[in-house]
């Protein structure tokens, strides 16, 4: 299957916003540019950019795989990125406002009422729940896809995370390490800023603040050390200059939130939490979680705290109601969606399904509340025994899962054992949604490092790269 390419055209040729870079690249040498990876992998062990996997049972940490070529995206193509990424993410706050308020997408019959109000990450708890300036996901993670070939390549949504997304922390890290390791390269190429970001995400959560409030104190709430992001969340609350907080350190008083401090309580106004909807407040959720704040959901109803993301938000960025987004656009906004979808087919229609398990071999087929890259089946790259062991479980429970076609992801030149090799990626820009919506340029580039694989997830083997967005 060929693949957009995206440092070359299809005859060799060097695409303009890469030339620059290969000339410097054809000046390196490989004993030099393998001593600047083991440099890499030297500073983010010792930085402590490590990541646990779900499900180990050794709970080893692992460095997520670092590569020096950079994924570059000229100015021209960010702005409609930007353009598209903004629209979606306003279209999905609106959504999920109207859920949990008027319902009017689904009074207009645009989506089933089944689809949102059975769906698991639906909270009945935040109906007619209002939070500040309508915004419920304050930080959207929009995983993006250029399929295609030369001259009829495109970008696509490939899903929306609206829960707690994570990787923005190694944004930012691969810059920082690319300037150490290669600052010249910054000076021959303009390259669009991206440090700036934990000023900016302050700047949302403090816009945010419960009403009344003109100075508000931010805290992240984590789930603690042994959580697989922990190292994102100590690194955003160390740049923000905020306090990094677990459950045990706040408590509920006065329908108020406080920090417990060495000066004493001092009352909390938003909280960046990286824990999901279940765990927040054993007293409405999960009984036995140890991670939340007891009591925690009251004082979110009655607007005496903000939380970011808003408890709920995940109904939108479930992988079922994933194919209504752009009717989503259209319904809200009264605008033709500026970033297409992947098509999808809900195995939940008989029609569907029928069509899915015809060509599951032809087919990536995901769980509707899976992530990770955990629970789908990619049919080409599966075997008989795979394939026919998946059928079994999409036949017992259809309305589980959702199928796409095999996208042809772009790939990017990436350095691997046997040398410069082209692998694929995708790209997770980061979109703040509070008093505006804003975005760095550039976003989290996530490479499948395995030869021939599509599945980009760390915890599935991926890499990362840093992503150039060059000016126009």
């Amino acid at each position: 299957m060929r693949s957009y390419n995206e440092m070359q055209y299809e005859d060799g040729q060097f695409r303009r916003h890469y030339e620059r870079f290969c000339a410097w690249q054809a000046r390196q040498t490989g004993e030099g540019m393998a001593r600047k990876r083991a440099e890499a992998d030297l500073v983010f062990r010792r930085v402590g950019i490590t990541f646990a996997v779900d499900g180990d049972a050794g709970g080893t940490e692992r460095l997520i795989p670092f590569d020096l070529i950079p994924r570059i995206i000229p100015g021209e193509e960010w702005s409609l990125l930007q353009a598209g990424l903004a629209q979606r993410v306003r279209a999905l706050n609106m959504f999920v406002h109207d859920v949990y308020h008027e319902r009017h997408i689904v009074r207009a019959g645009i989506i089933p009422a089944e689809q949102v109000y059975t769906n698991v990450q639906y909270r009945p708890e935040m109906q007619g729940v209002a939070v500040p300036r309508d915004i419920y996901a304050h930080i959207a993670g929009v995983d993006i896809v250029r399929a295609g070939t030369d001259g009829d390549a495109h970008f696509y949504v490939l899903e929306d995370n609206l829960r707690v997304p994570s990787g923005v922390s190694y944004m930012l890290e691969n810059r920082k390490m690319m300037m150490r390791l290669f600052p010249e390269l910054f000076v021959q190429n303009k390259v669009a800023p991206v440090a700036h970001y934990p000023d900016l995400l302050l700047e949302t959560l403090r816009s945010v603040g419960p009403a009344g409030v003109d100075d508000p104190t931010v805290v992240v709430l984590t789930p603690g050390i042994y959580n697989s992001a922990y190292f994102e969340h100590a690194f955003l609350a160390q740049q923000m200059g905020v306090e990094l907080v677990q459950g045990k350190d706040l408590f509920v008083n006065d329908n108020s939130v406080f920090m417990r401090t060495t000066r004493g309580p001092q009352r909390v106004d938003v909280i960046y939490r990286r824990i999901d909807d279940d765990f927040l407040d054993p007293l409405a959720f999960r009984s036995e979680s140890v991670l939340g704040v007891p009591g925690l959901l009251t004082v979110y109803r009655a607007g005496r705290v903000t939380l970011a993301n808003a408890i709920g938000a995940g109904v939108a960025d479930d992988k079922s109601i994933y194919p209504f987004v752009p009717d989503m656009i259209s319904f809200y906004l009264s605008e033709e969606p500026i970033l297409n979808n992947v098509p999808t087919w809900q195995c939940r229609k008989p029609a569907d399904l029928s069509y899915v398990l015809a060509h599951l071999p032809e087919l990536v087929v995901k769980e509707v509340h899976g992530a990770g890259g955990y629970g789908m089946l990619v049919g080409p790259t599966a075997s008989r025994a795979e394939i026919e062991a998946f059928r079994l479980r999409l036949m017992a429970r259809p309305q589980g899962y959702i199928a796409q076609p095999t996208l042809a992801l772009s790939t990017c030149p990436t350095y691997v054992d046997a040398g410069v090799a082209p692998r694929h990626i995708d790209l997770r820009p980061f979109v703040l949604s509070g008093k505006n919506v804003s975005m760095v340029a550039g976003g989290l580039t996530r490479v499948a490092l395995r030869e021939g694989s599509l599945v980009v997830n760390s915890s599935q083997g991926g890499g990362t790269k840093d992503t150039w967005i060059t000016e126009k």
